[in-house]
């Protein structure tokens, strides 16, 4: 099966849908429901062609179904995680140093490879931390507020991630998961933005010529060796709707570099006045690293610090960006105008993916059971396989994983979804509050084509 071709492994309640083909098993072939039938917003169409129905259970459906132990936290289980992570890498540390040298191997290429290995491996283990500080951002670290923020502060501030900042912007994102005007991570382009960012007419994109291969490759090497940095220094990705946000600080900003819009600044509108002595603790732990790194890289040399900081630390930031964005970036996940959002909706409009005993072990589970995650974010990841399973038959349909291939598949799902997903737009059929329901379209060939929209008159 090709990167280009649909998903056969979306899994779904096995109580509750069909037996299906392997060409037409992605969730949103399930969503329809019995019957014919009439609804109140039309046809919706996903982007393998697929009838798309809206969820229609309740937050308190699912929170019910979980078995009650999933909810209980543990401070010391947490430390222990955190403490087999700074192992790894303490260790790893040691041996490549002692044993990775001109002593042991003579031979120049063979050292060089084994440092290349070992930027590899470090940065699963770090990014394995920035996991459990984002579980200390969530609070499901412990039942301790002071133990979870001092733990995310220490963890996240020596990956250069400002604790705080991230933690209220993220917790955002999880309250407007999916929604167009307020979510804050990867809010894909809608047909306009698409369109004039490549210097076309609306009306034009549905006629425009497959992008080609090393189009698409450029753009997925920027976006995973500097998505996250851009995200935290400019909003990239993020909604750049900042005068209608509630904190009432958005008026005259836009997503940028010099526009204050950052994790920053104090100011920024992405955060209300009394966030900011938050934001700046966030600034002065991030200072106190810098300044250690800068003393290590005097001390021990630059090019030392680069193999054993700065590497492993860009393959932290290529993971952290490839999972967050196949968490919300598939053929199948629908995203939402304001009125016709709600949390059950956007929740639902993520996906689970595999990433074998690398996203099970080292990176605690949280490709496998991300759906779940954003319905109850503060169970600790040890539960949430429980969890997750518990939430099936509740979700049915409208449960979306995409396991096929592994970690194999996971890393695949990079390329098919830069093909198949560049825009959202409404679908043909869509009527009422449907035409606030947005599907991904692209120019690629691939799935259901774009809307056919006449130009206007002058």
């Amino acid at each position: 099966m090709t990167a280009d071709s649909a998903p056969s492994t979306t899994r779904s309640s096995p109580n509750d849908s069909p037996r299906v083909s392997l060409s037409s098993s992605s969730l949103s072939s399930l969503s329809s429901f019995d019957g014919d039938e009439e609804n109140s917003y039309g046809k919706l169409l996903d982007t393998y062609g697929n009838e798309f129905e809206l969820p229609n259970y309740t937050v308190n459906d699912i929170r019910n179904a979980i078995p009650k132990h999933c909810f209980e936290r543990s401070g010391l289980r947490g430390l222990g995680y955190v403490t087999r992570d700074i192992a790894s890498l303490a260790i790893t540390f040691s041996l490549f140093n002692h044993f990775v040298t001109p002593e042991h191997i003579p031979y120049t290429p063979v050292r060089a490879a084994l440092w290349a290995v070992y930027t590899i491996i470090q940065g699963f283990f770090a990014t394995g931390l920035w996991v459990l500080a984002h579980e200390c951002g969530h609070q499901s670290f412990s039942p301790s507020k002071i133990l979870n923020d001092t733990t995310g502060l220490i963890c996240h501030s020596a990956l250069l991630v400002p604790y705080f900042s991230w933690k209220i912007s993220h917790g955002k994102h999880h309250k407007a998961t999916g929604n167009m005007e307020r979510d804050m991570v990867f809010v894909p382009k809608t047909r306009e933005d698409y369109a004039s960012r490549i210097g076309k007419m609306v009306h034009e994109i549905h006629e425009l010529t497959e992008e080609t291969p090393i189009a698409t490759i450029i753009h997925s090497f920027g976006q995973q060796l500097l998505g996250w940095p851009l995200y935290l220094v400019g909003n990239v990705t993020g909604h750049n709707n900042h005068e209608k946000q509630p904190e009432g600080r958005g008026a005259g900003k836009v997503n940028g570099f010099t526009t204050g819009v950052n994790h920053f600044n104090p100011s920024s509108p992405l955060y209300e006045a009394k966030d900011a002595k938050l934001i700046l603790l966030s600034d002065a732990a991030l200072a106190v690293t810098i300044s250690v790194l800068v003393t290590l890289c005097k001390t021990y040399g630059f090019n030392n610090m680069l193999v054993w900081y700065f590497l492993p630390y860009l393959w932290v930031n290529h993971w952290l960006v490839a999972i967050t964005y196949l968490q919300h970036t598939d053929p199948t996940l629908p995203h939402y105008t304001g009125g016709s959002w709600n949390y059950v909706r956007g929740a639902a409009a993520t996906i689970d993916r595999e990433f074998g005993f690398i996203g099970r072990t080292l990176l605690h589970g949280i490709i496998e059971t991300h759906v779940l995650h954003h319905y109850v974010s503060t169970i600790p990841f040890y539960h949430a396989d429980e969890a997750s399973e518990a939430i099936k038959p509740v979700m049915g349909r409208h449960y979306r994983a995409d396991v096929e291939g592994g970690s194999l598949g996971f890393l695949q799902a990079i390329w098919k979804s830069a093909r198949w997903c560049q825009w959202v737009e409404p679908s043909e059929g869509a009527v009422g509050e449907g035409q606030g329901v947005l599907f991904y379209r692209n120019r690629n060939g691939l799935g259901t084509a774009p809307r056919k929209v006449q130009a206007t008159k002058a």
